[in-house]
C-alpha cells in the first residue's frame, strides 16, 4: 500500500482508537504506533508481514489468528473488507468480539472509483496484486445492510481523499432487554 494512502487511512481511524484494539489485516503494523502496546493485537494472514511488524514494533503483539473469545473495544479493518469473500460472516464474528459499546472502524475504496484503481494499477501507480484481490467494493447501502445483519448499526460514515475512500464506524446495537 502506498505510504500516503496508508497515512490517510490511519488519520481517519485515529479518533476511534480507544481501549483494547484489534488491528485486523495489520500488515506491517503501522496502526500499532497509534495504540498502547498492552492494548493492541495485530492480526494478519501473511507471515512475512507479521515478521516485519514484529521487527518494527517490539513490545506489540502480532499473530496470524485471534480467538473468538477475546474482547475488544475497537476492531480496525483498514483496506480489508473489500478483500473478503463473505463480509457478513466476518462482521458477525467481529460483533461477537466487541465489548459493550465497542466499535468496528473500516476503510474501503469507494465503488465509483474502481476505474481509477484499475487504470492506476495498469500504469503501475497502484499495486496490481491488491487490486486483483478485491472481492467486492462496498458502498454505504451495502455496509448498512451487512451491519444490520450482524447486529451493528452505522454510527459514522465519511468519504475522504476526494471521495475515493470511505470510513465506516459501526457500533454494537444497545441491548434492549
Amino acid at each position: 500500500m502506498a505510504p500516503f494512502l496508508r497515512s490517510q487511512r490511519l488519520r481517519m481511524a485515529r479518533p476511534y482508537l480507544r481501549g483494547r484494539v484489534l488491528d485486523y489485516g495489520c500488515s506491517s503494523g503501522a496502526l500499532a504506533e497509534l495504540c498502547r502496546p498492552e492494548a493492541y493485537l495485530g492480526v494478519d494472514i501473511s507471515e512475512e508481514a507479521l515478521e516485519v511488524a514484529r521487527a518494527s514494533h517490539p513490545g506489540y503483539e502480532f499473530d496470524n489468528k485471534v480467538s473468538e473469545h477475546e474482547r475488544f473495544d475497537v476492531i480496525a479493518a483498514l483496506a480489508v473488507l473489500e478483500h473478503v469473500h463473505d463480509p457478513l460472516d466476518l462482521l458477525t464474528g467481529w460483533a461477537g468480539m466487541l465489548n459493550p459499546g465497542g466499535r468496528i472502524v473500516i476503510t474501503t475504496p469507494h465503488p465509483s472509483f474502481e476505474w481509477v484503481l484499475t487504470f492506476g494499477a495498469k500504469l503501475g501507480l497502484f499495486d496490481r496484486h491488491s487490486l486483483d484481490e478485491h472481492d467486492d467494493l462496498l458502498n454505504l447501502a451495502r455496509i448498512k445492510q451487512l451491519g444490520a445483519g450482524s447486529g451493528l448499526e452505522l454510527e459514522r460514515y465519511r468519504r475522504f481523499l476526494l471521495g475515493a475512500n470511505q470510513l465506516f464506524v459501526l457500533r454494537s446495537k444497545p441491548d434492549l432487554h
